[in-house]
């Protein structure tokens, strides 16, 4: 199946028009009829946008295959990647924190 095949079923899924998901995606609506008709697929730098809009990872959208990386998960990592590198050290410090409490409530 190519991409765009999944891109559609999707939107199918989804209920979304091909309209706004273009709109959301920043992509000219003629673009996506251009991917169904022309059975092409979109380019490699709009695949993180697609996948936000649709809310999938690009191994979903890849491969199709279910992923193990839930919507939460993704809001995570987007998050993350949204921030300056020393709030993301930050961050990972909570992270280790947190474990090393765990483990200490583990043993009593």
């Amino acid at each position: 199946m190519l991409i765009s095949e999944r891109i559609f079923k999707i939107l199918k899924d989804k209920n979304m028009s091909q309209n706004a998901f273009a709109k959301q995606v920043g992509l000219a609506s003629s673009t996506i009829s251009d991917w169904k008709t022309k059975k092409t697929n979109p380019s490699a730098d709009k695949i993180m946008d697609i996948c936000r809009v649709l809310e999938i990872t690009p191994e979903q959208l890849l491969t199709g295959k279910e992923s193990k990386i839930s919507k939460a998960d993704m809001r995570i990592i987007e998050d993350i990647n949204g921030m300056k590198e020393a709030q993301r050290k930050r961050v990972i410090k909570y992270i280790e924190a947190l474990k090393q409490v765990e483990e200490l409530e583990d043993l009593e």
